[in-house]
């Protein structure tokens, strides 16, 4: 099984604007330990691939290795790190990505912890 991590500003950010929802939220990222193949690839920047799961309107973008996402084994694909990073409603997810991606090119994706 794949390791979902959840920044804690977006946790604060899911919290305040879902309030009862925001279980059915989490639990739609943590579905992707058992399916890390879930979502929609939008980028990829140094090995780093950038997807997202959509929730009505919203978008929740995380980061993993595409490399390992890709070409690796089950034992591999268990160790593989989700990282939750950011969300949007539809009429900010260019903005959103772009900001993702000059993050993670200018600092890193250790950035986002």
């Amino acid at each position: 099984m794949a390791k979902v991590v959840i920044s804690e500003s977006l946790k604060d950010e899911i919290f305040r604007k879902f309030k009862n929802k925001s279980l059915e939220i989490f639990s739609l990222m943590k579905s992707l330990e058992s399916y890390p193949n879930k979502g929609k690839a939008l980028g990829n920047i140094d090995g780093v691939v950038i997807k997202e799961i959509r929730y009505q309107k919203f978008r929740f973008y995380f980061i993993t290795d595409g490399h390992m996402l890709k070409f690796g084994t089950e034992d591999e694909l268990a160790n593989l790190l989700i990282r939750f990073v950011r969300m949007s409603e539809k009429k900010d997810q260019q903005k959103v990505i772009e900001e993702i991606k000059r993050i993670i090119s200018i600092l890193g994706e250790k950035e986002f912890e």
